[in-house]
């Protein structure tokens, strides 16, 4: 019979639906008791979702046979779904509760425009008259600072909270604000859930209608400790139109769909090429291969947003393309994509509100979208 030692070293090959570290690694192998023939163990899971559980039981299950461990005790802790609709993956926990909606940007891989998209997307709803913030989540490489003209601007702490900086309509904070410029830090899982959590805990967030927040590329610890720290309305991902971009797209769609995170769209980043000279939209990297995406995943594509030297510029300079060059093909994209979100979340916000007046069981939602 196998001791608790070996039952533990085989349940790490037991990797969380959706994600790329196993359950023993994300601290959701909560106990295992061996009582001579017989193996009791306590698994507690972020997501109330039946098929993640299904699926849990089905992998743990098999990798213990291996081992020749048939008579399982397997006891799996889910959070209680929500008595009413709620937008959260995990049953309505939010630990900045003067934030009405809070939008995830992800994209399966990096390089792709995430944080472009996520500052034009955010300067556009502000615009549009909706309070608005970003919240830089990318440890890896926080460049929204730059992008907003903030790099070297020291933060300002009030009380034992920071302030968030204000640009463009748009309040914003950034892991980049509050390390070394050029720091490279190592960071392993249980610094980012921490530093994902005092971020939206330990700013001082005004009361916002949408905070945008910008997450590491990939699918792993940022994304799940997002998820179980606030009702998370929706989710875009990013992407580019070549097929190998939209293979990492799908792990990201995918790990929305685990989360039980409604997707508000896609937005093909880097469609086309606008041509500074002619202004004409000539193809590159392909354009319009997002479509069979969405159709895939039964959304819609936010928008289509070329390649277009001002975008380049404005993000190098501080200077979002939507705000500063209104009239420009890239920006009325933006414009577009951001009256659609909102339209979207309005949507799942007043389902919300509806469901707690008379409660009904939630119908689940799914939808992809990309952008950087």
């Amino acid at each position: 019979m196998a001791d608790i030692a070996s039952i533990k070293k085989e349940l790490e090959k037991v990797i969380y639906p959706g994600f790329t570290k196993s359950i023993v690694e994300f601290g959701f192998l909560k106990n295992v008791e061996v009582n001579g023939d017989s193996v009791t163990i306590l698994v507690e899971i972020t997501s109330s979702a039946q098929e993640v559980e299904h699926e849990l039981r089905t992998n743990i299950k098999n990798v213990l046979e291996q081992i020749g461990i048939t008579n399982l005790d397997l006891q799996v802790k889910k959070p209680e779904a929500p008595k009413q609709a709620s937008n959260s993956a995990t049953g309505g926990k939010n630990i900045a509760p003067q934030i009405k909606n809070f939008v995830m940007v992800s994209s399966g891989k990096g390089g792709v425009g995430k944080s472009t998209t996520t500052v034009n997307l955010a300067v556009a709803a502000a615009m549009q008259g909706k309070r608005v913030g970003i919240l830089d989540a990318d440890i890896y490489g926080p460049n929204i600072p730059r992008m907003f003209g903030l790099q070297g601007k020291e933060v300002e702490i009030v009380g034992n909270k920071a302030k968030p900086f204000h640009a463009y309509g748009v309040d914003v904070m950034s892991m980049g604000s509050l390390m070394e410029e050029g720091q490279a830090l190592i960071w392993r899982g249980a610094m980012i859930m921490k530093a994902i959590q005092q971020l939206l805990r330990d700013i001082l967030w005004e009361e916002l209608d949408i905070l945008f927040i910008d997450m590491p590329p990939g699918t792993g610890d940022a994304q799940l400790t997002l998820a179980q720290s606030v009702p998370v309305t929706c989710g875009i991902n990013v992407t580019t139109p070549q097929h190998v971009a939209l293979d990492d797209s799908r792990r990201s769609l995918d790990m929305f769909k685990k989360l039980n995170i409604p997707v508000g769209g896609i937005v093909e980043n880097m469609s086309g090429f606008i041509c500074p000279e002619c202004n004409t939209e000539s193809d590159i990297f392909g354009m319009g291969t997002c479509e069979e995406l969405a159709k895939e995943y039964g959304t819609t594509v936010l928008g289509n947003l070329p390649i277009e030297p001002a975008i380049r510029e404005g993000g190098d300079n501080g200077k979002p393309v939507v705000y500063f060059q209104p009239e420009s093909i890239s920006a009325k994209r933006y414009m577009k994509a951001a009256e659609t979100l909102i339209t979207y979340i309005d949507e799942v916000s007043e389902k919300a509100e509806n469901a707690s007046i008379q409660p009904t069981t939630p119908p689940g939602v799914s939808a992809c979208s990309t952008a950087k």
